[in-house]
């Protein structure tokens, strides 16, 4: 039985189902998780998230599954996903979650890699299909939303008595699989303890201030490994309350209701935003505003207001480089964004800029609170934390590759440090590739520069047995509102800043404006936003590999 009298406020690092069992019993009317749905705003208790918890975990123990059995969620985020979650931690089984955005042969291999005796499905874009990938013998439990057929509605699952227990998984025992989004070749499964999870969300509620009158809008995946810390551990140890969207077209009402206090995205939307902005204020103007001592106050709160961000006190972005150029923007309108780098691997727990520093901006920051970082011989990353994962799911090699002898994990990122021990990321390991000359190319720094045009939204540097390399790049909402010619004439004048400030084997040959934006669904960008360098190469060599004469290319006019 677990000590419900221990308090999460104190340096002692409780367990996820610790957590929960202090706030069912200390915090019973304080609000938990706000679910919208059609427009209406159902907020749900820490009583009553542990009621439905613990009939859902009296269902899953009367179902005869072995201990440890994996569980998947596949769903978009919404209250039931944590619910789930932590039924599944109190039931004695280990939780497996999906990105609501997988095609069928990524459900298909997480479902039988893993062995998974029971799917909960929740929201999905393209249910029936993403369903068809779940096999006949596995039992599926829906959330109370319009879906998919399933073996068991919400409501019928959880039409049951209540689990009494609470018990309390060792610390090293195996909380859940979190397989990669797969940015390259098949997914593979991290294993992370219970330990692990509980250290990471603690220290994340520890640097990050959180406390019970914090407001969290979850919207990235939870099957993430950054909202699965920062969102869902971080709320169990610090008792905050959990706002959730109801679509993407509601998302700045929904933003607008939770008012966060604390604000994590991705690069992408940020982006977004910045274009949003200047799609209703050109630069010029906004430039003239911000000029004027009085206006620029009431204009950089209009904004903030304007985002739903106005009682913020941390805004954050993670999963790919910021460009400095956009944090910089952003600064100017007091909008602090700092920048952070984790993986799967290590809980999400590498750095942070934290506090934001203006002269730090495009750094990745400096090691959280318990994070050892050094760097090798080759300046690869090397990170050490109680976050690090048990190993890769039924895989002993790839497992014992991934740590050096002394137990860092090797991260893939190439990385220097300065004087302040703050770091910044050179690029991928796995992405320098060598040119036709024999020459190794970083495309990492070159598409940064690139991105500082806000006419490009996406792009990729390739290039390997090409002369030199190039660019392939999709434009940005901004860009619809110019000409051809005028876009042409933009990109032109980029390239030629870029390449005279790099080494000759570096230059890009040309830029290829693509003609179709990339996407999750077209697999061109895993569920967190990133691009998929491979896939790219591999579905457009015609356009990587033909030769032009111009050095900005319109792919549609080139085919």
């Amino acid at each position: 039985m677990s000590d419900v009298s221990a308090d999460p406020t104190t340096s002692q690092v409780m367990s996820p189902l610790e957590c929960f069992y202090y706030r069912e019993q200390h915090s019973p009317d304080h609000p938990c998780l706000v679910q919208p749905v059609e427009g209406n705003y159902h907020t749900y208790s820490w009583a009553e998230v542990a009621s439905q918890v613990r009939k859902l975990a009296w269902r899953l123990n009367n179902m005869g599954l072995d201990k440890g059995s994996r569980i998947a969620i596949l769903s978009k985020n919404c209250a039931e996903w944590l619910m789930a979650d932590l039924a599944i931690m109190l039931a004695g089984h280990v939780s497996v979650p999906i990105f609501a955005t997988a095609g069928e042969d990524t459900i298909r291999y997480v479902l039988r890699h893993a062995d998974v005796k029971l799917v909960f499905v929740g929201k999905l874009d393209d249910g029936p299909k993403q369903a068809a990938a779940i096999d006949d013998e596995i039992t599926t439990v829906s959330f109370p939303y319009p879906g998919v057929k399933t073996n068991y509605s919400w409501a019928e699952f959880s039409h049951c008595d209540s689990f009494t227990d609470s018990p309390t998984p060792g610390p090293d025992e195996l909380m859940t699989i979190i397989y990669t989004s797969g940015s390259t070749g098949s997914p593979k499964g991290v294993m992370h303890s219970y330990s692990a999870m509980a250290w990471a969300g603690a220290q994340a509620k520890t640097d990050l201030s959180l406390g019970e009158d914090d407001r969290l809008l979850s919207y990235l995946p939870l099957a993430h490994i950054t909202e699965r810390v920062l969102i869902e551990m971080a709320a169990l140890q610090s008792g905050m309350t959990l706002y959730f969207i109801e679509s993407l077209d509601t998302f700045q009402r929904d933003v607008q209701e939770c008012q966060p206090t604390l604000f994590v995205s991705v690069p992408r939307l940020w982006t977004k935003f910045q274009h949003g902005i200047l799609h209703k204020l050109s630069q010029t103007k906004l430039n003239i505003l911000l000029r004027i001592p009085v206006v620029n106050g009431l204009i950089k709160n209009k904004i903030r207001n304007g985002l739903g961000l106005s009682q913020t006190k941390l805004c954050a972005s993670g999963s790919a480089p910021l460009p400095p150029v956009i944090t910089a923007w952003f600064e100017k309108l007091g909008i602090e964004i700092c920048e952070g780098w984790g993986m799967t691997e290590n809980a999400a727990l590498g750095t942070a800029c934290l506090p934001f520093r203006k002269d730090k901006i495009g750094c990745i920051g400096r090691p959280w609170g318990g994070v050892s970082l050094k760097l090798s011989e080759q300046q690869e990353l090397l990170s050490k934390s109680p976050g690090n994962m048990m190993g890769y799911y039924l895989d002993p090699e790839r497992t014992a590759e991934a740590f050096t002898d002394d137990g860092y994990l090797r991260t893939g990122d190439k990385a220097i440090a300065d004087g302040d021990g703050y770091y910044s990321i050179t690029g991928r390991i796995k992405d320098i590739f060598k040119t036709a000359k024999g020459k190794y190319v970083t495309p990492a720094p070159i598409e940064a520069k690139l991105m500082e045009n806000s006419v490009i939204e996406q792009v990729c540097v390739t290039g390997a047995s090409l002369p030199q390399p190039i660019a392939l790049l999709v434009l940005s909402e901004e860009a619809q509102e110019q000409s051809k010619n005028q876009i042409t004439a933009s990109l032109q004048q980029t390239l030629n800043k870029i390449n005279g400030g790099l080494e000759s084997h570096q230059r890009l040959d040309h830029l290829v404006v693509m003609a179709q934006p990339w996407t999750i669904e077209n697999d061109l960008l895993t569920p967190t936003l990133k691009v998929k360098r491979h896939v790219l190469e591999e579905r457009f060599p015609e356009v990587i590999h033909q030769a032009y004469n111009d050095k900005v290319v319109w792919q549609h006019d080139s085919n």
